[in-house]
C-alpha cells in the first residue's frame, strides 16, 4: 500500500538496497521495509553453485574425445559482481530483471572448457584417457587464477572431470588392444609362473644333487679316514710285529749266548772232572788193587759189602769146593732188598 513493501532474504543471499543511486543497506539474510518506487534491490546469491559441462574435444593425435565434468564455485565478493553484472530484483522482489544471474554459470563453464581443451589438446588419446585427475587439478588452479574470476569476485571451489571417453569405434579398438595386452600379460604371467616352477624344480634338483655330492664326498672322506686308520693300524701292527720279532731275535740271541755259556761251563766242568779223574787214575795206577778196593768199600752199605763179597767168592770159585748159604741169610737179603734195610745175618763159606 502506497508503495511500501517488505522483503526478507535467506542467509545465503547478500541483499543490497539502493536509493537515489546510493547504497543504503546491505548484508546477508536482511529483512526490512522499503519504498518500492524509489528503491532498487540487488540480491546476490552466496551459496555454492554446481555447473556440469560436456565437451567434444580433439586430442594431440587427432582423436575425438568427450570430456564430462563439473565446476563448483561461489560468489565470494558480492560488491564486485554487483558492479559488473545485473543482479537487481523486479518490483515484486521475487525475480531478476535480467539474465545475468543465469549467464554467470555459463561464463564459468566456458572458461573451464577453454582450460580443459588446452590440456586435452596437449595430450595424446591414451594419455588423455588416464589424465582426468591431473586435468581437473590444473583446470581448478588456472580457473581460480584467471583475471575474470578475480574481477567478478568468484571463488572456484572445485573442478571434477567425471569421464573422458573416445568415440565408440576407437573405444572398441582400445578395448580390443587392451584385452589383447591383458591376455598377453596373462600368458606372460602363466609363462613366468611355469618358468618359475621349472626354475624352482631345477633349484630343488640342484640342491638334491649338491646334497648327494656332499654325502658321497663325506662318505669318501669317511672311507679314506677308515683306510688311513686301517693303514696306520696295520703299520702299527707291523711295527709291533717287527719289534716282537726283534725282541724274539734278541731273546734267542741271549738264549743262544746262555746255552753257549752253559755248554762252555759244562765243557769246562767236564774237562775239570776229567782232569780230576785222570789225576786220580794216574795216582791209583800204581796202587795195590786191594787198597783201592778197600778205599772204595769205605762208606758202603752192608748189602753192598755182601754183594762185593759175593763178587770175590765168584772170582775164587775155582778154589772153592762147596759154598753153603743159610736160609736165614737169603731171607734177610730178600727182606732187606724189599724194605731197603741191610741184612741181619751172614752166610757160611767152606773151602777145600
Amino acid at each position: 500500500m502506497f508503495g511500501i513493501r517488505y522483503i526478507k532474504s535467506q542467509p545465503t543471499v547478500h541483499l543490497m538496497q539502493f536509493r537515489g543511486g546510493k547504497l543504503v543497506r546491505e548484508g546477508a539474510g536482511q529483512s526490512f521495509y522499503y519504498f518500492g518506487p524509489a528503491s532498487t534491490l540487488v540480491a546476490v546469491p552466496l551459496a555454492s553453485q554446481d555447473r556440469a559441462f560436456i565437451l567434444e574435444l580433439t586430442a594431440a593425435d587427432f582423436q575425438s574425445v568427450t570430456v564430462q565434468g563439473q565446476v563448483t564455485f561461489r560468489i565470494g565478493q558480492p560488491q564486485r559482481i554487483a558492479a559488473l553484472m545485473d543482479f537487481s530484483l523486479a518490483r515484486d522482489g521475487q525475480r531478476y530483471v535480467s539474465e545475468d544471474p543465469k549467464r554467470l554459470g555459463d561464463r564459468v563453464v566456458t572458461q573451464a572448457g577453454v582450460i580443459v581443451q588446452q590440456a586435452v589438446q596437449a595430450l595424446e588419446l591414451r594419455q588423455a584417457l588416464r589424465a582426468s585427475a591431473q586435468i581437473a587439478r590444473d583446470t581448478q588452479a588456472q580457473l581460480a587464477a584467471q583475471a575474470e574470476m578475480q574481477a567478478l569476485g568468484l571463488d572456484v571451489l572445485g573442478v571434477s572431470i567425471i569421464a573422458i571417453k573416445p568415440v565408440p569405434d576407437i573405444a572398441r579398438a582400445l578395448e580390443a588392444q587392451a584385452r589383447e595386452e591383458n591376455l598377453k600379460a596373462a600368458d606372460d604371467a602363466i609363462y613366468a609362473r611355469r618358468m618359475a616352477a621349472v626354475e624352482n624344480e631345477r633349484a630343488i634338483r640342484q640342491n638334491e644333487l649338491d646334497t648327494e655330492i656332499a654325502v658321497e664326498y663325506k662318505k669318501r672322506q669317511i672311507s679314506e679316514t677308515q683306510m688311513e686308520a686301517k693303514a696306520a693300524l696295520m703299520q702299527r701292527e707291523n711295527q709291533l710285529r717287527e719289534a716282537q720279532m726283534t725282541a724274539d731275535v734278541a731273546l734267542e740271541v741271549q738264549r743262544k749266548a746262555l746255552v753257549e755259556e752253559q755248554a762252555n761251563n759244562s765243557r769246562t766242568l767236564a774237562q775239570a772232572e776229567a782232569d780230576r779223574v785222570a789225576a786220580v787214575m794216574q795216582a791209583l795206577e800204581h796202587a795195590d788193587p786191594r787198597i783201592v778196593q778197600a778205599l772204595a768199600a769205605s762208606g758202603m752199605q752192608p748189602g753192598q759189602l755182601i754183594a762185593q763179597a759175593f763178587g770175590g767168592i765168584a772170582e775164587k770159585a775155582q778154589q772153592i769146593g762147596q759154598f753153603n748159604m743159610s736160609p736165614e741169610l737169603l731171607q734177610s737179603l730178600m727182606a732187606a732188598s724189599a724194605h731197603g734195610s741191610p741184612p741181619m745175618a751172614a752166610g757160611k763159606r767152606s773151602s777145600s
